[in-house]
């Protein structure tokens, strides 16, 4: 898999760079963008060794609250949220800390992060622009959430791993590849608001029909049967979805925004995906997929309030 990557890696590094310097305004040197570097190395070394000092202060306070709580899910899920607040302000202090003693140069770092979100909040206004993060950040946690459990559900059910992989990762692939076109002329014909409410409804529906499969077990034609429905309105939902995110992003600041953007998209239903087991432990896999679908209806109502406030552009430049 790693010589595999090597592909883009020699890719990126054979082809020439696009003649695009009469866009750049500012440059800076090598070591500028060295020191820039160690700030991010510096700031995710942080967020690293608060989680890796606070294992065992963490099982302590699990155990303590799952006793006050009388819930040993609800304890972990309070105590990691805290650990992830506690390491983001650790990696914060730590950046700041290096700005101040002039590690980067100030106007760097406004430049790279700090202008893009301020482009972003600018353009759209405060309550417009925290509608359309909130829609980013919750748009696909039906299916992440899922995701994360669906392969040891497939094997729950007596599923082989051979067919599990010839029904996802080969026939699955085919419906999410047509699911991606279709979804993009439904795009070009209806709208991509319209489009997304639409992959938003599947999303949310098909998680359903993982109850039947959950109650027929090993059935191989309800596999491909769900496996097909779930891959094809993914498809249709990331097509819309990306041409979404596309419209929202300023050409000054296309690669840092569609950054943020994608990194909110993943960042809550990764969150909750963790604890996807620990959900089916406590309540079982039809419960579980019923739990999944629901969290897709305050994404339909996000859409609609959107879809009235903002107005869906897409330019190529």
């Amino acid at each position: 898999m790693a010589l595999a990557m090597l592909v883009g890696v020699t890719t990126t590094l054979i082809i020439r760079e696009p003649d695009h310097t009469a866009l750049r305004s500012y440059t800076y040197s090598a070591m500028a963008y060295g020191r820039f570097v160690l700030l991010f190395l510096a700031a995710v070394g942080g967020f690293v060794a608060c989680f890796y000092f606070s294992g065992e202060l963490a099982g302590l306070a699990k155990t303590s609250l799952g006793h006050i709580f009388a819930n040993q899910f609800l304890a972990g899920f309070i105590v990691e949220c805290l650990r992830l607040a506690g390491a983001i302000l650790v990696a914060w202090f730590l950046a700041i800390s290096l700005i101040k003693v002039g590690l980067v140069d100030y106007p760097m770092l406004e430049q790279t992060y700090i202008m893009p979100v301020r482009d972003f909040f600018e353009r759209y206004g405060l309550s417009l622009a925290w509608l359309l993060l909130a829609l980013i950040g919750l748009y696909r946690i039906s299916d992440i959430v899922l995701g994360v459990i669906s392969n040891i559900f497939y094997l729950d059910m007596g599923f082989s791993k051979n067919e599990i992989a010839t029904a996802v990762k080969i026939f699955g692939v085919l419906m999410t590849i047509i699911g991606g076109f279709l979804g993009g002329i439904l795009s070009m014909r209806h709208g991509v608001m319209r489009v997304l409410f639409l992959g938003a409804v599947l999303s949310a529906a098909t998680n359903l029909m993982f109850m039947i499969l959950a109650s027929k077990g090993y059935d191989i034609t309800w596999l491909y049967i769900v496996i097909s429905a779930d891959n094809l309105s993914a498809g249709i939902a990331s097509a819309a979805f990306v041409a979404f995110l596309s419209s929202l992003t300023n050409i000054s600041f296309t690669a840092m925004q569609f950054a943020i953007f994608t990194s909110l998209m993943t960042l809550l239903p990764k969150i909750l995906g963790g604890y996807s087991g620990t959900m089916v432990d406590a309540v079982g896999y039809s419960n579980f997929f019923l739990l999944t679908a629901l969290m897709g209806i305050p994404v339909l109502l996000l859409i609609l309030v959107a879809a009235r406030r903002y107005q869906f552009s897409f330019k190529l430049a």
